[in-house]
């Protein structure tokens, strides 16, 4: 039994946020929040809104305890990028590259 959640569109790079799934991936549940509410950066907030979203599908959803829960996958996959332009010397134009990503997490309980 495994539960899911997914947020789409995060405003920040994936790049940023490989670090922070790589400190969260197959830690328990608590362990793993415990973890991210210390880590410094944007990146760690928003994994943390998405393990807590997991959680709760786990405990109301599919009936799990959260004690035996542990984070079983962590991804931040590359999403759509934003293409912006500056302004720059001479009538020319630099590009400016906002990138998204979509962070996704899945619960297991041990066995």
């Amino acid at each position: 039994m495994e539960a899911k959640a997914i947020a789409k569109y995060v405003r920040i790079s994936p790049i940023k946020l490989q670090p922070v799934t790589a400190l969260v991936r197959g830690k328990d549940l608590n362990e793993a929040l415990t973890i991210l509410k210390f880590t410094p950066g944007r990146g760690s907030e928003a994994i943390e809104k998405v393990v807590k979203s997991a959680a709760a599908n786990a405990e109301n959803n599919h009936s799990m305890d959260p004690e035996n829960l542990f984070v079983a996958e962590v991804f931040a996959h590359k999403g759509p990028t934003m293409k912006r332009w500056r302004a720059g010397s001479k009538g020319r134009a630099f590009p400016i590259l906002k990138r998204t990503s979509h962070i996704g997490v899945t619960l297991r309980e041990k066995e």
